[in-house]
């Protein structure tokens, strides 16, 4: 599977699994409702969505200029720590919003998640290429003889 349909099925099978991780996460860590938590859920999973979208095609991108192919360890750390990066730029301000509480408490907050969220994109990538295989990307390139 390639291009628009990949993406898709890719965004939707990691927000769904998100956002019901973040739920339980958000409502037990601050004893709110899961309503209330998912509402915060939901919102950063629409940020998380956006973010993904474009941070997935600028790295296919470079991705793609590579002289070596493939997607070793180092290189799927470094798009589970470059996505996970942009996301707390963004979810940080929301969380002290929501939360009513100071940046410095929600980038505490975002912390825990962080840990959770990077092996989670780790793991969550690799079996996601292990079922619908690796996108063109990463592919080896045909060797001309």
């Amino acid at each position: 599977m390639q291009g628009i349909k990949r993406k898709l099925v890719y965004v939707t099978l990691y927000e769904i699994i998100a956002i019901a991780c973040s739920t339980t996460a958000l409502a037990l860590l601050f004893g709110k409702s899961m309503g209330h938590a998912s509402v915060v859920a939901v919102a950063a999973s629409a940020i998380a969505v956006m973010w993904n979208l474009v941070f997935n095609t600028l790295f296919e991108r470079w991705e793609s200029r590579q002289i070596k192919r493939g997607r070793s360890l180092g290189r799927r750390a470094a798009h589970a720590v470059g996505f996970e990066s942009g996301l707390v730029i963004l979810l940080v301000p929301l969380f002290a919003w929501w939360f009513n509480i100071s940046l410095w408490q929600a980038l505490v907050l975002d912390l825990g998640l962080i840990v959770f969220f990077l092996v989670y994109t780790f793991v969550f990538n690799l079996a996601f290429d292990k079922v619908f295989g690796l996108p063109a990307s990463a592919l080896p390139v045909p060797q001309c003889t």
